[in-house]
This record gives structure tokens, sequence and C-alpha cells, in this order.
């Protein structure tokens, strides 16, 4: 699928492309003639493992100038010095297991490293490894701390891997990696189905106290939503998300984090008026505890006395109160009969879009990286998307949600 930016919004930009030591490296190669087909300046700079898997002739001839793979083999004494403080926007192409590992300790043991420390440009890395690799807790505390730094990360897929298995830690494609540089950079104003909107995205489950250590809560991961919003941001919207998660986000995003219904309704009720679209993919906890304790309940205190009370329904807040020309799209997450369910909560709430799944089927539950919907449209329409990347869904929602910004502003 093509990234949703046309001309070249990436003219004048200087691109330093990282690639690493990885199976994964050869994709790097589209990455970098797609980055110049958009008008950037691409300053190719391979480890020594990437020259295992490409040839450093190949980036040469792609990029802007030759590729460097050392710190010691150019005229220029200090080339990662050079190169950081020239670059727009440096970008890992893959990113392995050491290179994050590398990059969160300070470590600069080559060119790339040394580039990455020594410049002031946004970054973005693209990890890809095996699936035991990519969940290693050493791997995942690594990107943690690259994510507080502001490091952007364009998250792994699910697929088939090198030796012949499947799971999470496939590169991400081309056209997501492009996109992502396009949003860290910042495309022109004019640039993106998107561009001049403002977008509100819910995501994740809220969390309600039963005492002061257990909650009553779901098994939202915060995936489909933190997609949607990335999309958005990736279409040039101004995107502010709230959020129950620490998941990274795009570059651009502003991040508001919640834990509770309460928290989430006063977050998005003092944002959403100014909003011209509203996706609401939170998965908000139906009951709370009435008087939650503020001590932990012991065993040998008995059964608690829990009352439960419903939480705000903040889905029918927006669709009562929701200025014209405002776009409000909801979620639906059913066990049977989905598209019912998403035609009484069209009416119910007033919405213009449902995006409904059947959490019990395979690969499209809660945590999971692939999702399948209907797309419930206030006009009747419905459109089913198969099994695919959330990142998909999230682009096929948008693909609706446009048109309907055009016909009700």
């Amino acid at each position: 699928m093509s990234a949703p930016f046309g001309g070249q919004p990436l003219a004048g930009r200087r691109v330093v492309l990282g690639v690493c030591g990885g199976i994964a490296a050869y994709k790097a190669v589209e990455v970098c003639r797609r980055l110049v087909d958009l008008g950037a300046f691409v300053s190719p700079v391979l480890t020594e493992g990437a020259t295992r898997f490409v040839g450093e002739v190949t980036f040469s001839a792609l990029g802007s100038e030759r590729a460097r793979t050392s710190l010691f083999d150019d005229a220029d004494p200090i080339p990662h010095t050079t190169l950081g403080r020239a670059a727009d926007v440096v970008v890992v192409v893959p990113a392995t297991a050491r290179l994050l590992g590398a990059y969160a300790a300070g470590i600069s043991d080559d060119l790339l490293t040394a580039t990455l420390l020594a410049t002031r440009a946004p970054v973005v890395v693209c990890p890809a490894m095996h699936t035991e690799m990519w969940e290693h807790p050493a791997t995942q505390d690594n990107l943690a701390l690259l994510v507080r730094r502001g490091v952007r990360v364009v998250q792994p897929g699910t697929g088939h891997l090198a030796g012949g298995d499947s799971g999470t830690g496939r590169l991400a494609e081309p056209d997501d990696i492009t996109a992502a540089v396009i949003a860290v950079v910042g495309a022109p104003a004019d640039t993106g189905d998107l561009a001049g909107r403002r977008v509100l995205v819910t995501a994740g489950g809220t969390r309600e106290p039963v005492d002061a250590v257990r909650f009553i809560g779901n098994r939202s991961s915060g995936k489909q939503g933190h997609a949607l919003a990335d999309e958005a941001a990736a279409r040039g919207a101004a995107v502010t998300l709230v959020t129950t998660t620490d998941r990274p986000s795009a570059s651009g995003v502003t991040v508001v984090r919640v834990d509770t219904a309460a928290e989430m309704e006063e977050a998005v009720l003092a944002r959403a008026a100014d909003a011209d679209v509203v996706v609401m993919a939170a998965a908000v906890a139906d009951f709370r505890p009435k008087a939650p304790l503020d001590q932990k309940w012991k065993k040998t205190d008995g059964l608690p006395d829990l009352v439960l009370e419903p939480t705000p329904d903040i889905l029918s807040a927006l669709g009562a109160t929701r200025r014209p020309g405002q776009v409000l799209v909801g979620f639906a997450a059913e066990t049977s009969d989905v598209v019912a369910g998403a035609r009484a909560k069209l009416r119910a709430k007033h919405l213009d879009l449902v995006v409904a799944n059947d959490v019990s089927a395979p690969g499209a539950g809660f945590d999971a990286d692939t999702n399948a919907v209907v797309l419930v449209g206030a006009d009747g329409t419905e459109q089913t998307v198969p099994l695919t990347e959330k990142r998909e869904v999230a682009r096929a929602v948008f693909d609706a949600v446009v048109p309907l910004t055009r016909s009700l502003s």
C-alpha cells in the first residue's frame, strides 16, 4: 500500500540512513530508494555486520552520496559529528538488538552508534529480530529507555521470520518506515489527507481500583488505538492520544496518560470540542467499585462487600454534545452478532462510524498484533477488513473517515 503522501514531502531534508547487520537489511535498500524518491538527501551508514548481508556499493548507488562504514576510512576526521549535525533525522533500518542495547547504554563503538550519540536530530529506530530476542526483557527495557529519551520506534510486525518460523519481530514495511520519517521531520502543511485536521484518539483499557493493589479492568493492550493515532499523524493530522498504556507513539502525537474511566472522561471531554475527528478505541470498563478501599484487602478479612456502579458513558456524552461537522467513531468489541451490535451502538450514541470486531476470533482479540473488523457506517455501508496488522486496520478506518470530514465540513 502506498504512503498517504504525494509529491516530495522530504525535499530539502537530510536523512542519515543507518543499516545494521540482520537479514532484514535487504529491505533497507527499498527504504533508501523511497526516501530519495520522496526528495530526501540520504546519507547511508552501514555497520560492519550490515555489509555481510547487503553491499556497500548498492547504497552508494541508490543514496545521495557514497555509503560510509567506518569512523576511520574518511577524509573527514570526525564523520560522526559531521553526519549528526547535518541530519534532519536519523533512521535505523533494521535496528538490531545489539544496536538498541549499545544506543541505550551510550556505547559508540562504530560510525553508526557514534553518529546516534553525536546528533540532536530526531531518531527513528525500526527493530527487526527473532521473536525471542524481541520479547527478551533486556530488549524491551532498552526500547523503553530510548522512548523516554524521545526516540521514535516503528514497531515490528508479525509474520514469517528467517529460519522458517513465524512471530513478532518482522521489520515494518517500507511504507510505514517512510511515513514515520515524514511524520517526524514534519510534512508540509498541505501534505496528507488529514492535514489541518485535529484528531482525538483514545486507547487502552481503564483500571477501576478495588483496593490499594487490585482493580477491575480488561485485557486491552492499546495497540489498536496507538496504531490509529500513528496513522492519523502520518496523514498530517494534529493528534492527541488519551491512553492508559505506556506504549510508544509517533513523534508529534500529544500523549495524555490516564488510568480510570473517570480520568479518561475528564481528559476526553476537555479536548473533544476542539477535535474534528474523535476515535474512541479505548476499552472503558463498564463498572467500577462504588467505594474502593484505600488499603489492601487481605484474605483474612473475609470477602469484601464489593458494590459496583456504572462508569460514565463517554461515547454517549460525546454523541450528545458533538459540534456540527465533527466526526465521531466508536468501537464495538463483540463475541456474537457483531454487525447488529455495531448498528445498535450507532443509533444509540449518534455515531458516524463503528469499528466492530469479534474479540473471540483467533488473532482478533485483545493484545494481538492483528485484528479483523467490520466498518459499519451511519449511511448503511459495511466494509469488512479481514485479519491483518493493526496498522492496516487503522488505515482502513481513516480511509473511511476522510470522506466524512469532507462531507461534514
